[in-house]
């Protein structure tokens, strides 16, 4: 066994050979390299396995013996300072490698079709087997420095397949506004790791944990100045897991290729943030006011991720916002103390949104053949709609995928959120609150994203289209001018427009110039009324997905408590064991299975009744108008009727601007730093260089003024001195009488 862990550092580095080869061959041999690009994959996945293999073992070992292994080596000594290099192995690094592994080789096989005609394959390929070599080293890390490294690294290649199709400025854009708002954590970040070396003396793991809680304990350390340490150490964590202030880069992440979404939702990116708050829980837990400020800044992500999420368009986007708020409740977990539980959504949540994003991938897939090379069209839910019948493996899949993010019984997400709900219950009825109302709107705004891309007529199909009069297509503000258009009821049950508009009734017709437009996007092929549909993907991007589905059906089933006569066993809180009681002594995980069933029954009826509202509101045509009929008579006129219109405008308007945030990110921080810099340069051009240029230049003027008043004769000189004597006296006899 002790063998076994002896080798666990070779697991970061099994994926880099293939970035190596893949470089070297671009740079040696590119035209041989490049006409065998689609062999690079089955390496990439073949040492990404390995890697699985190698964490699925010690795993197992974590399980059955439940110990921690840690490896140490000298890289830096001298009389003063001492820096060692290595890994550690406990079941929060085994639980960790488990994810990205199993995440990463579904992308990778995902990749290999839906990148297949990129110009960037090999390119993708080198980058996604060194973001996937670098979180596997922060996970394994042993040392803050050496996660802070790894840390830079995983943020680089972030960088660089966000802005993977750098040509386009969105992309370059949003790559940029990622790296920029990741170096304000990443500078909090090794403020910390400074702050608390020059506290305790080391980066060590254990050592820092030790020494921090014996100095807190003897006031051996003032306390601010540890809070203020602990703090810039979780700023590093909220600006790389998106939480709210730092949230900004992560919906523009999108423009990304779609396999890299699913792996920096799911078990990268935004995962090291959260890694690094559950491997500094010990040192948090000592120090005053982390706990309160990690909670604290967890539901408002949760609560702020979901609004944001109710109105987007794009299918990719919406998902980013989901994830944001499940980072919310992973966050909010520690938080309030319920390690257990936060470890186990980050792992349920990671292979659910792993589907749901690679779902999302199949369905641009299959968009873009039709509106041709546009996420702008083929990422919007607007132009969908109906693709059950083109795409049903899919739609079956993005279900499941759904329905375990809403918290929906039995699936993978259920059992985890519902433990975060309970213990939010112990700690602040308020937070609890908070999470059980977005529980609802998360069922909403995912319920409502599969039903604007499945449900209902396909929106780029015209149906009758020989009489343009009685079929059209509406949107709202796709192409330009909005042209408001009353319409009888017979024209509503032929319109889509109720799934698209929010709550709006009112429809808007694209004009004729738009219409050609969209018709040029179409082939026909047999007749003007046949056109090219959407279409499912191939085997080799439907079975990754078809894995996750099996991982979102069953993966719940390792956090749940099983308790057979004299058997009772609980696979997480065993594994977890070792981690547990380094900071909770004589922890122990129990069920009350009769609690358990009183709030399982709130949370899902919570999440039943934000199906049920997304389902009126943007289910069937027919049903949609009929019931948003019902639910209007309710409010006929007069002053309820405005009041409700308006809060529907501004919920509207809050979601899909993004709460204003960018905005003000914008107005304030970006334009007030330009504007400020512009002052200081004409401050230190005008003021300080004016002075300093004016005293030489005054100096000039006198001297050339003096240098006139000389002529050599000291008759003048004696007269001049003379003159000055009497006027000085004259003046002072003056002074004096009077």
């Amino acid at each position: 066994m002790e063998h076994i862990y002896q080798y666990a550092w070779i697991i970061p580095f099994l994926p880099l050979p293939v970035t190596m080869l893949i470089g070297f061959g671009l740079l040696l041999i590119p035209t041989a390299t490049k006409n065998i690009r689609r062999i690079w994959a089955f390496p990439n996945v073949l040492l990404l396995s390995i890697a699985l293999v190698f964490s699925a073992n010690l795993s197992i070992q974590q399980i059955n013996g439940s110990f921690i292994y840690q490896y140490l080596w000298s890289w830096t000594i001298n009389n003063d300072f001492s820096l060692e290099f290595g890994y550690l192995i406990d079941p929060l690094t085994s639980i960790m490698s488990i994810l990205i592994t199993t995440v990463g080789i579904m992308v990778l096989i995902y990749s290999d079709n839906y990148m297949s005609h990129d110009q960037g394959y090999l390119r993708f390929f080198a980058y996604l087997s060194f973001f996937n070599s670098s979180m596997l080293g922060l996970v394994t890390s042993s040392n803050l420095i050496q996660i802070y490294i790894f840390w830079e690294l995983v943020g680089m290649c972030s960088y660089l397949l966000i802005g993977f199709w750098f040509t386009r400025p969105v992309a370059a854009s949003a790559c940029q506004k990622a790296f920029v708002t990741n170096r304000i954590g990443d500078f909090g970040l090794l403020l910390g790791i400074l702050g608390f070396y020059w506290i305790t003396g080391s980066l060590e793991f254990r050592d820092l944990f030790e020494m921090v809680n014996n100095l807190v304990h003897n006031n051996g350390v003032n306390s601010l100045f540890a809070t203020l340490c602990a703090s810039l150490l979780f700023l590093g964590a909220v600006a790389k897991s998106a939480q709210f202030p730092l949230h900004v880069w992560l919906p523009d992440a999108m423009e990304g290729p779609t396999p890299i979404s699913a792996l920096i939702h799911a078990a990268t990116m935004v995962a090291a943030g959260i890694f690094l708050v559950a491997r500094l829980l010990p040192l948090f837990i000592v120090i005053p006011y982390i706990m309160n400020l990690i909670s604290l800044v967890g539901v408002i992500t949760v609560l702020l991720g979901a609004t944001l999420a109710l109105a987007q368009r794009d299918i990719k986007r919406s998902l980013a916002y989901s994830t944001m708020s499940q980072l919310g409740y992973i966050m909010l977990a520690p938080g309030i103390g319920s390690y257990r539980a936060a470890l186990f959504h980050l792992i349920t949540h990671a292979y659910s949104k792993a589907l749901l994003f690679l779902g999302s991938g199949s369905i641009i897939h299959s968009m873009e053949p039709i509106v041709g090379y546009s996420p702008d069209k083929s990422q919007n839910m607007v132009l969908m709609g109906g693709l059950t019948r083109y795409v049903p493996i899919t739609r079956t899949t993005f279900l499941l995928g759904t329905l375990s993010l809403c918290g929906i019984p039995p699936l993978a997400c259920f059992w985890s959120k519902d433990e975060i709900l309970n213990d939010s219950w112990l700690y602040s009825p308020i937070f609890a609150i908070i999470a059980y109302f977005t529980a609802g709107l998360t069922a909403f705004y995912m319920f409502r994203m599969y039903l604007l891309t499945f449900d209902g007529y396909f929106r780029l199909h015209f149906q009758n289209y020989s009489n343009t009069k009685n079929s059209s297509l509406y949107s709202i503000s796709l192409w330009g001018k909005e042209v408001p258009k009353t319409v009888n009821r017979n024209l509503l049950l032929s319109t889509v427009q109720n799934k698209v508009s929010f709550f709006s009734k009112e429809t808007y017709q694209i004009d004729d110039n738009v219409r050609n437009r969209i018709r040029s996007f179409s082939t026909y092929f047999r007749n003007k009324y046949t056109y090219i549909y959407p279409h499912e993907s191939d085997n080799t991007m439907l079975f990754p997905m078809l894995v996750l589905v099996l991982f979102t059906l069953f993966i719940g089933s390792i956090g749940i408590h099983f308790d057979l006569g004299e058997i009772s066993f609980d696979i997480l809180s065993k594994w977890l064991t070792p981690s547990t009681n380094f900071f909770h002594p004589n922890y122990n995980f129990s069920v009350d299975w009769y609690e358990f069933l009183t709030n399982a029954i709130l949370s899902i009826s919570i999440a039943l009744f934000g199906l049920f509202i997304a389902s009126i509101l943007y289910g069937s045509v027919y049903s949609s108008f009929q019931n948003l009929d019902l639910i209007n008579s309710f409010v006929k006129g007069g002053p309820k009727r405005i009041f409700l219109d308006q809060i529907k405008n501004v919920l509207y308007n809050w979601s899909y601007n993004r709460g204003y945030i960018d905005i003000f990110y914008t107005r304030i921080l970006t334009t007030g730093i330009r504007r400020l810099a512009k002052f200081i340069q004409f401050f230190d051009r005008r003021i300080i260089d004016g002075i300093t240029n004016g005293v030489g230049v005054t100096s000039f003027f006198l001297g050339e003024g003096i240098k006139y008043m000389g002529g050599g004769r000291i008759s003048s000189y004696l007269f001049l001195y003379l003159s000055y004597v009497s006027i000085f006296l004259f003046i002072f006899v003056f002074l004096l009488f009077h």
